[in-house]
């Protein structure tokens, strides 16, 4: 074979990838333009509002996490089932996932009385953990409908109708956008909620997602094709392989939430934790510019490989991994430059002049973390693309063994150990970086050794 057809059948591949992927980088988008935007008018509220919503919000996504991810799920069945030509049986697997992200959404519920005590053993400022808890409670009535904005989400990504995702995250960032002006600032009648109504904006504004994404799945072509409304009763044993596969992708996300979050918290309780906490909110606000797109990129390697791996086609499920990793990098790469080039340009968008000590503090601060951020995001890009390959064959399992095992002794014991160093913020995102590296190495060893090229979660 010529190096020109070669390189014809990589840009083939390249555009099967994309073509799956544009509208999830769009969706993915909007999300973090979504929460973009929280965290702009929160910090023109007060530069506290902005350190407490990064805890927050770290605090809120171990529970989220877990749920959304193992109803989101649902993508790798429906890709498999796809592939094998057995979509009939894609309606089942559909509603065990709303049944889950039902159960688990009313279940979070339970956390609001817990709130208070929980940020006061979390140990930051007094004025932070009045708006921690403000913000947490908040939140919580936002879980239903983000599980199920996931379920829907995974159907249509399973599909490959990915186009249909970018309404329904549209529809909830407009609406948030509205209402962010609206609660958190006080207008058209309401009073001035600050970081209580950025929460309430944010569930509002999934509630209104959810019932788009409902109606749109419940449609009669899906019906016809997929029987999504008459496989609606509970089926213990797809259950139960949904949760055999879903709970330990879902796992990993949560296992790496809470190990960030106690990060978080280590840094809160740093010398100068309110700036360290603020200045890391920014940082990790801007870094999602790089990451969600290439998370787009990574959830279509993951339909493929599932839709491959149910055709029995393994090396072609392999040859769109490295393609992926090509696509996604090349973004990653880019951003990271821009991050290391003009920080100045990210951090005037947070700017706020109500407490000029506190904010000097962050600007100093933000434009070295940027340059952490340069580095391993590109390594980030491989945990993405090679994790997502693994998990659309089913290899869910390993996935959430590293996320239990790896984070701690490389990021959060050496950021505890160090808290009271001098410079104790770069020490720990420089430990950070290292797990970013380090996971990214044994994740490609995991995807380089084959076994996941044997795996399926459907019969």
């Amino acid at each position: 074979m010529s190096a020109e057809s070669i390189e014809k059948t990589r840009f083939t591949r390249w555009i099967e990838i994309l073509k799956i992927a544009w509208p999830l980088i769009v969706a993915n988008s909007f999300w973090n333009l979504q929460l973009t935007i929280d965290r702009i008018y929160l910090s023109n509220y007060s530069t506290e509002s902005l350190a407490a919503a990064l805890s927050v919000m770290g605090v809120f996504w171990v529970p989220m996490a877990l749920l959304q991810q193992t109803a989101a799920y649902l993508m790798t069945f429906v890709a498999q089932y796809v592939g094998a030509k057995q979509e009939e049986k894609i309606g089942a697997a559909v509603w065990q996932s709303l049944y889950l992200s039902i159960g688990g959404g009313l279940l979070m519920l339970l956390l609001i009385p817990l709130s208070g005590p929980l940020f006061t053993w979390i140990g930051h400022s007094p004025n932070v953990r009045i708006l921690e808890t403000d913000y947490f409670v908040a939140l919580c009535s936002s879980a239903l409908p983000t599980a199920l904005i996931g379920s829907a989400s995974g159907f249509y990504t399973g599909l490959g109708r990915t186009q249909i995702i970018i309404w329904i995250n549209c529809a909830g960032l407009v609406c948030n956008i509205i209402l962010d002006y609206i609660l958190i600032f006080g207008h058209f009648g309401f009073p001035a909620m600050g970081i209580a109504g950025a929460g309430y904006a944010t569930s509002l504004s999934n509630w209104f997602a959810a019932f788009l994404g409902l109606w749109l799945l419940l449609k009669n072509e899906h019906e016809l094709r997929y029987r999504v409304r008459s496989l609606w009763r509970f089926n213990f044993a797809l259950m139960t392989r949904f949760i055999r596969y879903g709970l330990p992708s879902g796992l990993q996300w949560s296992l790496e939430g809470l190990a960030f979050t106690v990060f978080l918290i280590f840094i809160g309780r740093m010398n100068n934790g309110d700036a360290g906490l603020a200045a890391s909110s920014i940082v990790v606000t801007v870094m999602l510019l790089g990451i969600l797109p290439a998370l787009g990129v990574a959830q279509a390697v993951l339909v493929l490989v599932g839709r491959y791996l149910g055709e029995k086609k393994p090396n072609e499920a392999e040859k769109c991994v490295w393609s992926g990793l090509e696509v996604a990098g090349a973004y990653i790469f880019v951003m990271g430059l821009s991050f290391a080039l003009f920080p100045g340009f990210y951090l005037s968008w947070f700017q706020n002049s109500n407490d000029p000590a506190l904010w000097n503090q962050v600007s100093r601060i933000v434009p070295l973390l940027f340059l952490y951020v340069a580095v391993f995001t590109n390594f980030d890009n491989m945990n993405l693309v090679f994790s997502f390959a693994l998990k659309g064959a089913g290899d869910t399992r390993f996935v959430s063994l590293v996320a239990l095992t790896l984070p701690w002794p490389i990021m959060v014991w050496p950021t505890w150990q160090m808290k009271d160093w001098d410079h104790a913020l770069f020490w720990a995102w420089g430990a950070a970086s290292l797990f970013i590296v380090s996971q990214a190495l044994v994740f490609h060893r995991r995807f380089a050794g084959g076994k996941w090229k044997e795996m399926s979660v459907i019969n």
